[in-house]
């Protein structure tokens, strides 16, 4: 018999207090849902619920991942005026012969433009999520070239329970295989993917953190970057002073892009507190009436297909950002690149790698009241360095990291702490590259110099994550962590973690000089 539950999406993704959210559902047999919504902050803080809501047995449509579900409204959200900006989860379960099956879907609640109700702005990993969710059998990894945003999410990208193996990066000791994490979807029957994307992975311990420390964060999507860039424009002063990116955020739009370097550029700060940060492009397509676009792009390896190859559009190609044809790459944003990064901690990559950063430049503000010496290891006692790693290329002189800027990175930018990565290649691979096809090394190496030859692989084989920081022109700051896992080390509590992440907080976010 196959396993009866609920399932569901919420349409739009985002609105603002006073909105409406449209809940689009199924139930096994037809059965009544019991609703509950609750923001998920420093606690989970329940505000509405819905009984016996009518939902009918809808089928999941052959071509669901490239066209969406297309179900029908079965219960309505009105977000009261007084909810704050966060995000919301959405809880459905029906029962099935005694038993609750429980499944969720998720809305955020975004500030007003012009109207921010906290100096700090998360902007959630959305479009990873969405590269990631494989409800309907494929996802952007599996030979997809457009997902659809109105799908529910696969199980395991919005919740988690708890036990080993919950991380995908492989704790001590060694596990080469990763029979942890694999027995852990398999038992909680989650899906593949659950590792590398969604909410309770990295950003949910980050919000949980930040708001138990009393940090107030306003939050957005990622296409809320792209539908309202006006949420970072300065507003006569009373802007927001940081955005923050957290945990994995690979897949960003050109007007995303667009929206944040604009930022910076006026002298807004950004902490990326995040790796494979800014790797793909993707395009946003198909607007919806209810606003928003309802497909992501992303040819990825099949670039060749996306119909703006060798066209005068070539700019908006769905490979990676640093891709030779593109010539914009990441690290002029962030510092940073997957390029020059790779895995740490992974099945047979860096597979004892300490976890931890090697301190640089302990004089830095980063690191003030952390107590941190030069050569120390930082955060290892958490694995904070761990899955996917960014960094740069860089020479060293006199003992110390500096970047060369060959492959992007401002020269302005200080190397602080940094841990071995390296990709995969065919003998390290988690998932081996079929024959013919190159491995991620290789891919990498073609799209960057325009060849896959062994001495264009060799040049970024050995790569780093970096922790840096470095000052704008316009005199604003951009701090990245270079690592996706620097949210363990808050959810773990580890002090030096914890401090340097306020340094970064109380600097960025706070109120700018005035000029009167």
């Amino acid at each position: 018999m196959a396993y009866e539950t609920v399932s569901g999406y919420c349409w739009p993704p985002s609105t603002v207090a006073g909105g409406e959210v449209a809940c689009h559902l199924s139930s096994a047999g037809g059965r009544p849902v019991h609703l509950e919504v609750a923001r998920i902050g420093a606690a989970r803080e329940v505000v509405a619920e819905a009984h016996d809501v009518a939902v009918g047995d809808h089928p999941l449509p052959h071509d669901a991942v490239r066209n969406g579900c297309g179900w029908p409204e079965a219960h309505r959200i009105v977000v009261d005026p007084s909810w704050r900006s966060g995000f919301y989860e959405v809880r459905l379960e029906i029962d099935v012969d005694g038993r609750r099956r429980r499944d969720h879907a998720f809305f955020v609640v975004r500030p007003r433009v012009g109207r921010p109700t906290a100096r700090a702005l998360l902007v959630l990993s959305t479009n990873t999520w969405h590269a990631y969710n494989d409800v309907g059998g494929a996802n952007l990894y599996t030979g997809a070239t457009s997902v659809s945003l109105q799908r529910p999410l696969a199980r395991g990208l919005l919740h988690k329970p708890a036990g080993p193996g919950r991380r995908v990066t492989v704790l001590h000791p060694p596990d080469h295989r990763m029979a942890s994490h694999v027995g852990y979807l398999m038992l909680n029957h989650l899906t593949p993917w659950a590792g590398s994307a969604g909410w309770p992975d990295w950003e949910q311990p980050f919000v949980e953190w930040a708001e138990g420390e009393g940090y107030d964060l306003d939050v957005a999507t990622n296409a809320d970057l792209e539908d309202h860039p006006a949420l970072l424009a300065d507003h006569g002063g009373a802007g927001y002073r940081l955005v923050l990116s957290v945990g994995h955020d690979e897949y960003w739009s050109g007007p995303m892009r667009d929206t944040v370097e604009d930022f910076v550029a006026r002298g807004g700060n950004a902490a990326f507190f995040s790796g494979n940060t800014s790797f793909w492009q993707v395009r946003l397509e198909e607007p919806t009436p209810a606003g928003p676009a309802a497909t992501m792009v992303g040819y990825k390896a099949m670039l060749k297909r996306d119909p703006v190859f060798d066209t005068d559009r070539v700019g908006e190609l769905t490979s990676i950002w640093s891709d030779h044809l593109i010539g914009r790459p990441e690290n002029e944003m962030t510092g940073v690149s997957f390029a020059r990064g790779g895995y740490h901690r992974i099945g047979k990559v860096v597979p004892e790698g300490s976890g931890g950063y090697t301190v640089h430049r302990p004089d830095h503000w980063l690191f003030d009241g952390a107590e941190v010496s030069y050569g120390d290891l930082l955060g290892h006692e958490a694995t904070v360095v761990g899955y996917e790693c960014d960094g740069c290329d860089f020479t060293v002189r006199h003992g110390l990291p500096h970047p060369t800027g060959e492959d992007g990175t401002p020269s302005d930018f200080e190397i602080l702490g940094t841990a071995p990565a390296a990709h995969f290649t065919r003998t390290t691979a988690v998932r081996p590259p079929a024959p013919g096809e190159p491995s991620e090394l290789e891919f990498i190496a073609a799209r960057l110099f325009g060849t896959r030859d062994p001495a264009a692989a060799e040049r970024i084989a050995h790569g780093h994550a970096v922790l840096g920081a470095r000052t704008t022109p316009a005199g604003g700051e951009v701090v990245t962590s270079g690592s996706t896992d620097w949210a363990h080390g808050l959810a773990a509590r580890h002090p030096k973690i914890c401090q340097i992440t306020r340094n970064v907080l109380d600097r960025l976010s706070a109120e700018a000089p005035s000029t009167s």
